[in-house]
């Protein structure tokens, strides 16, 4: 890697673009990031312990290698035409495409040749890629995956030790076999990879939940449920069964002094709420001389689906207002409710126990067994630390869960600190079992050992990260979903909200929330990651005070106050800290995670939004000029950019968030030289909704400008700025790229303008802000579409014009005319292209979903731009690529594709204010024009097959 830019660096030698400057094939890379979603998630980093907002692997790989390899332009002298740059363009695209898709991630072929073209480009010594903002550690572990070698740190405990756990523990461990008794030899063909560390994570995984059962299984009793009849009705003999959670309710006093019972705070009375089985919890009261008030609430189970809760009656809890008294019909407002928690008078009731049924769940009424059985004695030594006093992101404070203790029953804190307890233990038995296989005792992982004991420590460090997830789903902020008959966690959102009636999952069960299924979730994960590839190194550190020098960034930092990261996190490092304080010193010193120089805008941290807002700012600023201090002129850094929505929906991508960011990063010495949207979200849907579809996050390619860059007044920058769009436009179309995402993606170029001048001068002297540059990108866009609009042919023009000012709309024959004669053109010649109705002295539009799918273009003789875009975009969306591809074929040679899709982007530009569905029509063509058209080129025209007799043979 070239040495650090130093001050004054001339800009004379300029550096090879890289693919990432130029063209992407955008829409493909947020296809497979939806995709990523969707797909079994075995395996996949993400599920080996929680952190928020992670990007999706499809768009971190496509980003990093775009990052690294040349595009075609930086080699005249192997690709001297647009042509040639265009054909290895699409080259690199499908390598692109490869990588992206998640099916291919095991694909050693695919990688493979992403890896040698990465050395190709940075002449076989590609540089380390760090992320200082490691997060879930998405880009280191994605880095090492394309044969990079990987460094991340980031101020938070948590995350470093997750990122630590993906790419610097399972290298060092490569290839060797378990050492858990009897296992070494019992699968062929070896221990690949990181096989043989996940399958002891496994065994001594399920040695700890053995462990555990014996201690305290007791407090994890069985339910008898009841035998189903023929029709699967209950019947009055049962059977034991393993409970899969217990249901619970919290409870206050009622306020109204003649009632006074002890009443349940219930959101829902459902428990399976399924077209094929219903339940449901029935109260009642019954007199017991010794409850609050003299009678108390009890529930049955309810499966009569004609006497199912309604709307009118489903509950207590009225959401954020209060609840209802069962018994006198009174309210209880949350203020009665908080100053009750506050008071410590929060009670907690069982409500129904759900166990493992015959291919079904079972729903029990509470027994006096079950009740019995959760009566626990609070632990001793519990982990402590308070929960943030900040009502955005923590609930639970205001009604008197002031500690993390709190939000959790003595059982789950009992269970919790049981396996805590036996990672020591099963360290112990790892480390003597490892000495036994061979293994030299050497050194701890945090000496830089990779003998018996680091190999303890790395098993010890999973078998930790299963526990901290397992306390994810055994909080008693954890609730019952009946639509889905299953638990939700604690985080279901970046937040840790009250929940009224809550889940207690039985960790020893088969079920959902186990501890089992916890092991096996970060087992898997181990097993699928490129341990293959050079070890990385993952520190503790603060972004604004580490060292860059010889490291390339690519980060994805955190978004102002979109999360509040490091007091969320504490839910997970108490727990972490109680097994791995010895095994990991540097990153479990403090007794909770550091908290004042985490780089998110909090006001409740710094006393008003204003205050927190310009610490984010000059502390995201101080972050980037320090980076530029060691910053490479050979290769552009990488930034994820999060987008808040709301931001988005309000301001669009001239938002004061975004131009704010970009001020920022121009200050700090960079130039950006591309924007790519990223969405993990479908388009279509977006369009759907009547909005326009921006992404949820844009990547930017950033690079040093020199310190010797001139400045330049606003006349100057138009000039340059027009020349340069109409100049990159027809390069980032050759990727891919959905026409909602151009706008958004031309973005890059315009600011790679603005930004390489030390500052643009308006008129009166003063300097331009972002905000301005940024209207003044999206004016010049729409004046180079308004200008090739000029270029083409007389049909589509005509249909442009008519649908600027009439849309679909039903029109006098008067009004086509008089856009018709100016352009050389009879109403009764368009008519006749039949992209226009015209009869009994009214002309319209019609509409492309109404176009006529026998359309032959081999026996149009009329053909417009404007009628071949629409069918395009009709074939693709009814009928998909094949007849959209057939079409294609069949009108190579008589209109330049190119100008199709160019027409596409303008036609969904120019109709989604008006008509978003439409709109979409083009938008999905766009996005798929690189599949179509490369699908196209394998079918066989008709109007070019040899014919007989005029039969096509």
């Amino acid at each position: 890697m070239n040495t650090a830019v130093q001050p004054g660096i001339s800009s004379e030698s300029v550096p090879r673009r890289k693919l990432i400057e130029v063209s992407l094939p955008l829409e493909d890379i947020n296809e497979a990031s939806v995709h990523e979603k969707s797909v079994p998630r075995k395996g996949h980093p993400a599920t080996m312990h929680l952190w928020w907002a992670p990007r999706p692997l499809a768009s971190v790989r496509a980003v990093l290698f775009a990052q690294l390899v040349d595009d075609p332009s930086s080699h005249p002298d192997l690709f001297p035409t647009e042509e040639d740059q265009k054909k290895e363009r699409e080259r690199l695209h499908g390598i692109v495409r490869g990588i992206a898709q998640w099916e291919n991630t095991n694909n050693e072929r695919i990688y493979r040749e992403a890896r040698d073209e990465i050395l190709k480009s940075t002449g076989g010594n590609p540089p380390a890629i760090l992320d200082p903002f490691t997060g879930g550690g998405t880009i280191p572990v994605e880095a090492q995956r394309l044969g990079l070698t990987a460094q991340a740190s980031d101020l938070n405990p948590v995350p470093a030790l997750k990122s630590r756990a993906l790419i610097e523990i399972p290298p060092k461990f490569a290839g060797q076999a378990p050492v858990f008794p009897g296992i070494a030899d019992s699968r062929l063909g070896g221990w690949p990879g990181a096989t043989g560390l996940a399958e002891d994570v496994r065994r001594y995984g399920a040695w700890m939940r053995e462990r555990a059962v014996k201690h305290i299984g007791h407090l994890f009793p069985k339910v008898q449920v009841p035998l189903l009849g023929p029709a699967g009705e209950p019947t009055d003999a049962t059977t034991e069964a393993t409970v899969i959670g217990w249901l619970w309710a919290r409870t206050v006093v009622c306020p109204n002094p003649a009632c006074g019972i002890r009443m349940p705070l219930v959101r829902t009375w459902w428990l399976a709420k399924k077209k094929s089985k219903t339940a449901y919890l029935v109260p009642s009261l019954v007199d017991d001389a010794s409850a609050p008030g003299g009678r108390r609430v009890e529930f049955a189970v309810g499966r009569d689906p004609q006497q199912a809760p309604s709307k009118a009656d489903d509950g207590t809890m009225t959401t954020g207002k209060g609840a209802t008294c069962i018994s006198c019909g009174g309210f209880a407002p949350l203020s009665a409710i908080r100053a009750e928690g506050v008071a410590g008078r929060m009670g907690t009731q069982l409500l129904a126990v759900v166990a493992e049924g015959k291919r079904q769940r079972a729903y029990v009424a509470p027994s006096a067994h079950q009740i019995k059985a959760a009566e626990v004695t609070p632990p001793p030594g519990a982990p402590t630390g308070t929960v943030a006093n900040n009502p955005r992101w923590f609930s639970p404070p205001q009604y008197g869960l002031t500690e993390f203790s709190d939000l959790f029953t003595n059982r789950q804190l009992t269970a919790l600190m049981e396996f805590s307890d036996l990672v020591g233990e099963a360290r112990r038995k790892v480390l003597d079992d490892a000495i036994a296989t061979g293994l030299p005792r050497g050194e701890r992982l945090s000496e830089g050992g990779i003998g018996a004991e680091a190999y303890a420590d790395a098993v010890a460090t999973y078998l930790s990260m299963a526990i901290s997830k397992l306390a994810d789903w055994s909080s008693s902020i954890c609730s019952w979903i009946p639509q889905i008959e299953g638990v939700r966690n604690t985080f279901p959102r970046h937040a840790i909200a009250m929940t009224w009636d809550y889940t207690e999952v039985n960790v020893f069960s088969n079920s959902v929330g186990n501890f089992g299924t916890h092991v096996e979730w970060v087992a898997d994960g181990i097993e699928a990651l490129p341990a293959d590839q050079p070890v990385g190194r993952v520190v503790q550190a603060d972004a604004a005070s580490r060292d860059y020098t010889g490291l390339l960034v690519c980060t994805d930092p955190p978004y102002y106050d979109n999360i509040g990261y490091s007091d969320l996190s504490d839910f997970f490092y108490i727990w972490l800290r109680r097994s791995l304080r010895e095994i990991h010193p540097d990153l479990f010193g403090t007794m909770l995670v550091p908290k004042a120089e985490e780089l998110v805008a909090n006001p409740y941290r710094h006393g008003t939004k204003e205050k927190a807002a310009a610490f984010f700012e000059e502390g995201f600023e101080y972050v980037f000029r320090h980076a530029r201090e060691a910053a490479s002129w050979d290769y552009p850094i990488t930034v994820f950019y999060a987008f808040k929505q709301a931001e988005l929906e309000k301001e669009g991508i001239t938002s004061t968030g975004w131009s704010t960011f970009l001020e920022g990063m121009i200050r700090a010495g960079w130039t950006i030289t591309a924007t790519w949207p990223v969405r993990s979200e479908r388009a279509a849907r977006m369009i759907a909704s009547g909005t326009n579809a921006l992404a949820s996050s844009i990547v930017l390619a950033l690079r040093p400008r020199a310190d010797t860059a001139p400045s330049t007044d606003r006349t100057g920058f138009l000039a340059t700025l027009h020349t340069e769009l109409e100049d990159a436009l027809p390069r980032i179309r050759e990727g891919a790229i959905a026409p909602a995402d151009l706008r958004q993606t031309i973005l890059g170029p315009g600011m790679a303008v603005f930004s390489k001048y030390s500052r643009v001068l308006e008129d009166d002297g003063s300097t331009m802000t972002v905000k301005t540059a940024l209207t003044l990108i999206n004016q010049t866009f729409d004046a180079l579409q308004n200008e090739h609009d000029a270029e083409l042919d007389a049909d589509t023009r005509f249909c442009l014009d008519w649908f600027r000012s009439y849309a679909w709309s039903t029109r006098p024959y008067g009004d086509a005319e008089s856009i018709a004669v100016p352009l050389g053109l009879s109403v009764e010649g368009i008519t006749r292209s039949n992209v226009l109705t015209s009869g009994g002295g009214k002309v319209a539009l019609i509409k492309p979903l109404d176009l006529d799918p026998r359309w032959d273009p081999a026996h149009d003789d009329r053909l417009s731009l404007w009628e071949v875009t629409c069918h395009l975009a009709r074939a693709y969306a009814t009928e998909g690529r094949e007849e959209a591809a057939r079409l294609m074929a069949g009108v190579k040679g008589k209109v330049d594709l190119d100008e199709v899709n160019r027409l596409a982007t303008r036609l969904y530009e120019l109709m989604e204010p008006q008509d978003p569905s439409t709109a979409g029509l083009f938008n999905g063509l766009g996005g798929a024009w690189a599949d179509v058209s490369a699908t196209s080129t394998t079918i066989r025209p008709a109007a070019v097959a040899e014919t007989l007799f005029g039969e096509e043979i």
